[in-house]
């Protein structure tokens, strides 16, 4: 019995029991699988140091891949590889200005979707 105690913690349910309103009331607004799986992939880009430190750096300034390439101290091809799967990921954009492509963040969503994740990182 000791080491059962042990194993859960108390972190689990002592007794089964489910709130049927509680389930329901979640499961009306609950987001489809199509939805759910899209914004795991946007989490998924994220999770790359080197994404992220461009997604910081076009928070503050639209920047070109030579501008990044020399802020980040890599290469131009590895941050227009980078660039592209942000891009696919419809988390940065470009636009064409003669020969120079500028980048910035797709929408004011993903600036803000970066800035609540460094505050609950630097809380700590």
């Amino acid at each position: 019995m000791r080491e059962q105690k042990e194993k859960n913690n108390g972190d689990v349910c002592e007794i089964e029991f489910v709130d049927e309103a509680k389930v329901n009331a979640v499961k009306t607004v609950m987001k489809s699988n199509g939805i759910i799986k899209n914004l795991a992939e946007t989490f998924k880009a994220l999770g790359d140091p080197t994404r992220l430190k461009i997604i910081f750096a076009l928070s503050r300034e639209e920047l070109c891949v030579c501008d990044l390439a020399r802020l980040l101290s890599l290469s131009g091809s590895t941050v227009s590889h980078q660039l592209r799967i942000l891009r696919n990921m419809r988390l940065a954009k470009y636009r064409k200005e003669g020969k120079m492509a500028y980048y910035s963040l797709d929408d004011e969503h993903i600036g803000s979707l970066f800035e609540e994740g460094l505050r609950h990182v630097e809380e700590k």
